[in-house]
């Protein structure tokens, strides 16, 4: 790949590369034991979908240091992809979750194919429920361990894989910390500051920072480099998640692929509700907290909410920290020496991840 930035020939590299190893793996399973057929199935398609954005940031932490393209590094990149896919299938499961791109989720394909199995089998909904979602969990559990091991195995020399083994202890430590931080704040009083050390932990790191520190680390960056990554990583990082929780209760879900009443029915902590609530009166908050963590919400709720979050201005305050985190982050482009093709390309990525409607 040159130095001119194509993002559809880079998603396409990552996609052939994801989909040749995914189905190597599942493989694996149905050779164990046909019995693992649709649990298996779910690792063959978990990173089926997706910009490759945070593939794309690591593959730029290397070429912004000066390395040349490199297969090896492009194998490293798109384990950002199987974290990805791990954390999806988590988090749809911890939410209770039935939509992810339009299809049901791994917790919900799994009860399905369940129900499909030998005569008998779906007859008791409560152990088939529980049983679909324990698999799920297993296969999290796998996409993250397949994840490092696509990065050990990408080829590189074993001394540029030193140098990230701490960094990638740490994305896995700090994205299971915003996980739990999500879990522990869901219910809450909703509070803007503690939103967003939830979107800092569970999303901003591992979509931008850590991903770009990693390629970093493997090409040999210098501390100086690293840092002009943190400064521009963490800020692009937060504004893709607030651009994710804008979209999740204003987008189109046929765009989105999401429910877009999730975010109400399981009332997370999100921004977007933080500045709602904040700007509130009593009668407001009264409105809000007769709809928040119910499981029978409906269109007409749905509405009701988006009156209240646009009457109180709470989508344009949280474009503003979008618009805001985008320009620190393209800023922090301008201290740091890099080659003019990663530039373009950092700036680029800065836009795809915070101009988009799904």
């Amino acid at each position: 790949m040159s130095d001119r930035w194509d993002p559809a020939a880079f998603k396409g590299r990552v996609d052939t590369l994801l989909h040749g190893f995914l189905a190597e793996e599942a493989d694996a399973l149905v050779a164990i034991d046909e019995a693992l057929a649709p649990v298996a199935e779910q690792l063959r398609t978990a990173a089926g979908h997706g910009k490759r954005l945070r593939a794309a940031f690591c593959y730029w932490g290397w070429r912004a240091a000066g390395q040349p393209d490199s297969d090896a590094l492009v194998r490293a990149a798109a384990s950002m992809e199987l974290v990805h896919a791990a954390a999806i299938v988590h988090d749809d499961l911890i939410d209770d979750s039935a939509l992810r791109h339009g299809r049901p989720t791994a917790h919900i394909a799994l009860e399905t194919a369940l129900d499909a199995a030998p005569p008998g089998a779906g007859e008791d909904r409560p152990r088939v429920r529980a049983a679909a979602r324990s698999l799920a969990l297993l296969v999290g559990d796998h996409l993250m361990a397949l994840a490092g091991r696509l990065f050990t195995d990408c080829g590189l020399p074993a001394a540029y894989l030193a140098r990230a083994r701490g960094l990638w202890a740490d994305l896995a430590r700090e994205l299971v910390a915003g996980e739990c931080l999500e879990i522990l704040h869901t219910g809450g009083r909703p509070d803007t500051g503690t939103s967003l050390k939830v979107v800092r932990y569970k999303t901003a790191k591992y979509t931008v920072e850590h991903p770009l520190l990693l390629g970093g680390l493997l090409a040999g960056a210098t501390p100086a480099l690293r840092e002009g990554y943190s400064a521009y990583g963490l800020p692009l990082g937060e504004a893709f998640q607030l651009r994710d929780d804008l979209l999740g209760l204003f987008g189109d879900p046929e765009r989105t692929g999401k429910a877009a009443l999730d975010d109400l029915r399981t009332h997370r902590p999100t921004a977007l509700l933080a500045e709602t609530w904040r700007s509130a009166g009593t009668a407001q908050r009264e409105r809000l907290l007769a709809v928040l963590g119910r499981r029978d919400l409906d269109g007409t709720h749905l509405e009701d909410v988006r009156a209240l979050m646009r009457e109180l201005g709470a989508p344009q305050r949280v474009e503003r920290m979008i618009l805001t985190r985008v320009e620190l982050a393209t800023r922090a482009l301008d201290d740091v020496d890099v080659p003019a093709g990663a530039r373009r390309a950092l700036c680029d990525l800065a836009h795809r991840a915070t101009d988009r409607v799904h």
